[in-house]
């Protein structure tokens, strides 16, 4: 039976352990939840792909030889300077927990530790074996968490639960990205005579001015909004009297299911070559776009659960990038859920509401024990 008291205290236990990133440093929380999850009886391991960027990997043997992931992040973003409270105090107002980190994703980690918490006190054997992975350095891409987790094997599930989104959504469907830097040289001379240059400046304008007016074709999905490409930074020129011979600018590409990043590399390369025979073109990120059908058994078996705790589904998509598409790359079927607060993350006073945590702790308990691989 899932304690509410308990799981209030956990998230506020784990709200109080700095990890945010950067700097990024995820060993306290890891060794935090290594001791909980090992008290318990699971089989833990923590993994380090560098220094201090630690993973919790944990084993609930069930029945079979079928196995079921489910994994939350140990990071968090930085705090800034914008909290009005104290935000690894975990203050309880009212019905919320306030704290770096409630909702993106402490919330979701302490619900996964107190369900298995719930289902071990109970002599429950689950029809498959529960995997736990909570993760380093999702905020910065993974490279450093479920990346290598999965490439080198240490993650091999028959199916996927990520738990990082808000307000009980099912996520079946997301957007794909690509992060590019584009360099361009132009030809300095005085600024008082510009004819007598290149302006590498004015070439970038004339190139982003292109890129937002440019129609991408694309497949409908009525999960997510139509593709979007965001100028991140812009930098160039040595001074302001002589004519720019360089400038580069970052672009954020948002692409659907059925989209492919390379056709969007071409369309950029095409603009470019219009305006200027000297650029190059850096690829800083890619995922790739994501999409499972309603009916797969992961999102009827969390619809269940979902309404056995009172919640009403709601199937979405997510048009930010969350790990779930590193499962498809290795062909595990794969959702995300979570029980955060929309618009919550990533912002001052971050809060998780009470009742949501227990009520979808609720849900995710009786989701491992009627899930069936």
């Amino acid at each position: 039976m899932i304690n509410r008291k308990r799981l209030i205290k956990l998230t506020q236990d784990l709200i109080r352990i700095d990890s945010q990133n950067p700097p990024g440093d995820e060993r306290r929380i890891a060794v935090f939840v290594e001791s909980y999850l090992k008290e318990l009886g699971l089989k833990v391991k923590v993994y380090e792909f560098k220094p201090r960027r630690a993973n919790v990997v944990a084993f609930l043997k069930g029945k079979g030889n079928r196995s079921l992931l489910l994994t939350p992040h140990l990071d968090t973003v930085p705090s800034g300077s914008s909290w009005k409270l104290n935000p690894f105090a975990a203050k309880i107002i009212g019905n919320r927990i306030y704290g770096l980190g409630a909702t993106d994703c402490k919330c979701n980690l302490a619900s996964l530790m107190e369900a298995i918490n719930s289902i071990v006190e109970e002599g429950r054997v689950l029809p498959y074996n529960l995997i736990f992975a909570a993760t380093a350095d999702e905020e910065s891409g993974s490279a450093l968490g479920l990346i290598p987790l999965l490439n080198k094997g240490i993650l091999k599930p028959d199916a996927a639960v990520v738990l990082d989104a808000d307000d009980f959504q099912i996520i079946t469907a997301q957007k794909g990205l690509m992060h590019v830097r584009v360099k361009i040289q132009g030809k300095k001379a005085h600024g008082a005579y510009p004819e007598l240059g290149i302006n590498a400046i004015d070439l970038a304008v004339k190139v982003i001015s292109k890129m937002k007016e440019y129609k991408f074709s694309y497949q409908k999905n009525k999960y997510l909004k139509p593709p979007t490409v965001n100028i991140g930074t812009i930098k160039g020129g040595d001074k302001v009297n002589v004519v720019a011979d360089w400038c580069e600018f970052e672009l954020d590409f948002r692409f659907l299911p059925g989209a492919n990043h390379k056709n969007l590399l071409s369309t950029l390369r095409s603009i470019l070559k219009k305006y200027s025979r000297n650029f190059t073109i850096e690829i800083n990120g890619i995922q790739k776009p994501y999409a499972i059908s309603e009916g797969h058994p992961l999102v009827n078996y969390l619809k269940k659960a979902l309404r056995y705790a009172r919640i009403t589904p709601k199937i979405r998509g997510s048009e930010g990038a969350t790990v779930v598409t590193f499962f498809k790359e290795k062909g595990i079927p794969a959702i995300a859920t979570g029980f955060g607060v929309s618009d919550c993350a990533h912002t001052a006073d971050e809060y998780v509401g009470i009742n949501n945590l227990y009520k979808g702790t609720l849900a995710l308990e009786n989701f491992l024990k009627i899930f069936q691989p």
